[in-house]
């Protein structure tokens, strides 16, 4: 699964140089230079990343917000803790909940509006995730299998198989320990893994 992503991580990586390395220092030069290398180096791959999670137009406004904080928050970030890669998909993660939280919040208030089940709204986000990750992959199982994780084993692993980050910067991403990313990530492909076997037999069953 990690291959997912292979060409996302290799743009992030490619750029660092053009912004002062993987751990640059945001506090000090002229921010609008220093976050301009920063935008040109990882914008791509976070809009990539974000566009398979909410489609590309939507993407495109919260890879803008995702900077936009970044700059108001550059002080928060600590280059000697990890590298800046991990700290701005944290921001990019806490930016696509709010969206989705408002987008639900939304969404409820119009079945409500038209008689409908509000509890359908939350499967319903988590079902078009899956939808685009399905049209980008044609791995049904694993689409539909997505939206039974909780969204704490999503984002690890999507953060990791699809945006290509480490388990370290996984951790800063989603604030916290390395060892509970790994553990994290280690449960959800082994589920993932069963889930897919299950698929091939029963469509090797009925064939």
């Amino acid at each position: 699964m990690r291959g997912i992503a292979g060409h996302q991580a290799g743009e992030d990586e490619a750029c660092e140089e053009a912004a002062g390395g993987d751990r640059p220092d945001l506090a000090a030069g002229d921010p609008q230079v220093v976050f301009a290398r920063l935008f040109d180096a990882h914008a791509r791959a976070l809009r990539a990343y974000l566009a398979g999670r909410v489609g590309t137009q939507v993407a495109e406004d919260l890879v803008g917000e995702t900077f936009l904080l970044a700059l108001r928050r550059r002080a928060t970030y600590d280059p000697a803790r990890a590298p800046v890669r991990g700290w701005l998909y944290g921001i990019a993660t806490n930016v696509l909940r709010n969206h989705v939280r408002h987008e639900v919040r939304g969404y409820r208030a119009t079945a409500r509006a038209h008689g409908g089940r509000a509890d359908d709204v939350t499967d319903g986000h988590d079902t078009r995730v899956a939808e685009r990750v399905d049209a980008q992959h044609r791995t049904r199982a694993l689409a539909s299998a997505l939206t039974r994780l909780n969204k704490i084993d999503r984002d690890v692993l999507l953060l990791t198989s699809w945006a290509g980050l480490e388990p370290a910067e996984v951790a800063e991403a989603l604030d916290m320990p390395a060892s509970t990313v790994r553990s994290r990530l280690h449960r959800v492909r082994r589920r993932l893994r069963n889930t897919v076997l299950a698929r091939h037999e029963e469509e090797r069953d009925a064939g």
